[in-house]
């Protein structure tokens, strides 16, 4: 298969899976692995994760122009700031701190993303059935010491399989946020997120850039951001009328059939 359409596959896994409750990282370890994509020093996965952040930001562009010039002189857009930053802090001292750990040990095991998989299903499924009725309906009356708490399971991301996304959902909805506002709220903290971590790793693999694979990093860029773009909003009107589910029992049996995978020698 051409590198080129090895790119292009990759950043749509990269766009589809980014904002779904389900780890885009596990998707793209396992999509290389599969497709014998060759990634040295993880140089195309850092610089096609950009693609999703840009799109999530193109979507809430009005959002985010309207806070940013409310900033000076409007107490609302100040309040929605500082949540979105409070809850940022935690998965940057988690990432400072145990990064380095859990790339070199964890992101090589298949079985680990495996029974992340399985775990993450069970406890949305869990969520799903017990959490208490929500009385938080929109992100912006999202209490700041929720939206604190909430930003904490973030730093769950860091093994590989957890799923950012997921975990900041399931905090929600057992917070008593409602489910688009729980993965709405998300999104909005996925931009700080995903913006420092990305700078982080690119500090990481800087010397391992150059012009050499710049078409491949575009094509990944590009089909990233279109399929994250295409996704968030169908993904906000799904969980509105169907809840997060399907996307547990779609992680079951990703994890079951990734033992088997391993058990049968393919991984």
């Amino acid at each position: 298969m051409p590198t080129t359409l090895q790119a292009a596959l990759l950043g749509i896994v990269q766009g589809l899976t980014e904002f779904l409750p389900v780890s885009s990282t596990a998707h793209l370890l396992i999509s290389e692995r599969l497709i014998g994509y060759q990634d040295p020093g993880g140089v195309f996965t850092v610089m096609i994760q950009l693609g999703s952040i840009f799109a999530v930001m193109w979507l809430y562009r009005a959002k985010i122009l309207a806070v940013v010039r409310g900033l000076p002189t409007s107490p609302e857009a100040r309040r929605f700031a500082f949540k979105i930053l409070l809850a940022t802090v935690p998965a940057l001292v988690a990432g400072g701190l145990f990064s380095k750990f859990v790339k070199s040990v964890l992101y090589g095991s298949f079985a680990v993303i495996a029974v992340a998989f399985i775990a993450g299903g069970i406890i949305i499924l869990l969520a799903e059935r017990f959490r208490p009725a929500p009385d938080v309906f929109d992100v912006d009356a999202l209490p700041a010491g929720r939206a604190l708490a909430i930003g904490s399971f973030q730093a769950l991301a860091l093994v590989p399989g957890v799923s950012r996304s997921g975990g900041t959902i399931v905090a929600g909805l057992l917070m008593r946020v409602d489910r688009a506002a729980a993965a709405e709220f998300t999104f909005f903290l996925a931009m700080p997120t995903m913006a420092a971590a990305f700078a982080h790793d690119l500090l990481e693999v800087r010397h391992n850039l150059g012009s050499a694979r710049g078409l491949e990093i575009a094509i990944g860029f590009v089909m990233a951001f279109i399929s994250s773009a295409l996704v968030v909003k169908p993904f906000l009107s799904y969980v509105k009328r169907s809840g997060f589910a399907p996307f547990a029992w779609y992680r079951i049996a990703a994890g079951l059939a990734l033992l088997a995978a391993i058990g049968a020698g393919w991984l």
